[in-house]
């Protein structure tokens, strides 16, 4: 039987998200049921059970090969979280941990694809926020869509969220207006700027699409925000559409992130410092010089 599965919540502040984790949780344990001889979850912060209590589980159970996979849409590690730093914490509690650290699973075509499926439920609906009389009949021409990400005090998170509005404008969406990026907070534009940006480039009816897995305050947070907006712009046709949330299509992404990381291909990290493959195929320790801000995720196998 395969290694467990230990799944890592980011960015869930709240019981309903934590609530739609655990459920996303028990339909992979559903799934591979009989494949891997364990899946739990836990959350890197501010949401239990932390981590520490999930590996605690697995090693009493005697397992001491995990493969971690980290429920983020960012590759960006300052924005994920130090995941490798506080898989190294859990080695020195259990000097017998072996882990498989797969990469984060956006942005992934299949994230876009799904992310694509929710703006169609969007568009099939009838309109959530709408001020006066909307059009009777919209074209693509006229629909725009704002992108909507959790935003960050670093610009590196920030534009990684708008390569994907971009790479989804093109590859999902490019019969629309335009796809405008907007943050939830510590990042411009918010919400209502981007659109303010829709409504200005000739948009009349706008769809609000929140890039995060699962629902919860900061969902309800946007809503309200478009609503607001909604409000004070009679006749602009506004939907929000809804999160990715527990499905199929994610647990397809999730266990091929396993598979991967299984595989063993990349990149290594244990607990005695980091290693960064060069260009020749070599392991060398993370400086400085050969990039020690950020991680190279693609690929990454860990031994923590």
């Amino acid at each position: 039987m395969k290694p467990p599965l230990l799944l890592i919540g980011h960015g869930v502040q709240d019981e309903a998200g934590v609530a739609e984790f655990g459920r996303f949780v028990h339909r992979l344990r559903c799934r591979l049921d009989g494949v891997t001889a364990e899946v739990t979850g836990g959350f890197a912060a501010g949401a239990r059970p932390p981590i520490g209590e999930c590996v605690d589980s697995l090693v009493a159970q005697g397992h001491h090969h995990v493969v971690v996979v980290p429920l983020s849409l960012t590759a960006h590690r300052p924005a994920l979280g130090d995941v490798p730093g506080t898989l190294a914490l859990e080695r020195e509690r259990h000097p017998e941990l072996e882990c498989d650290l797969a990469r984060p699973l956006g942005p992934d075509p299949r994230v876009l694809s799904l992310l694509a499926e929710r703006l169609a439920d969007a568009q099939a609906e009838m309109p959530r926020f709408v001020s006066g009389d909307a059009p009777e009949k919209i074209s693509p021409a006229e629909t725009a869509v704002v992108l909507v990400g959790h935003g960050s005090a670093d610009p590196a998170a920030n534009a990684e969220v708008h390569r994907v509005s971009r790479l989804f404008w093109e590859t999902h969406a490019s019969d629309l207006l335009t796809v405008e990026t907007a943050y939830v907070a510590d990042a411009r534009p918010g919400v209502p700027g981007g659109l303010e940006r829709c409504r200005r480039l000739g948009a009349k009816r706008v769809i609000v699409l929140p890039y995060f897995l699962f629902a919860g305050a900061v969902l309800e947070r946007i809503w309200a925000q478009a609503l607001a907006y909604a409000a004070n712009h009679e006749g602009l046709d506004i939907r929000c559409a809804e999160v990715i949330g527990d499905c199929e299509g994610l647990a397809d992404l999730v266990i091929d992130r396993y598979e991967e990381a299984l595989a063993g291909a990349g990149q290594a990290v244990t607990g005695q410092g980091a290693l960064t493959a060069d260009p020749r195929g070599e392991r060398r320790p993370i400086t400085p010089e050969t990039g020690g801000d950020t991680l190279s995720w693609p690929g990454m196998r860990s031994a923590v």
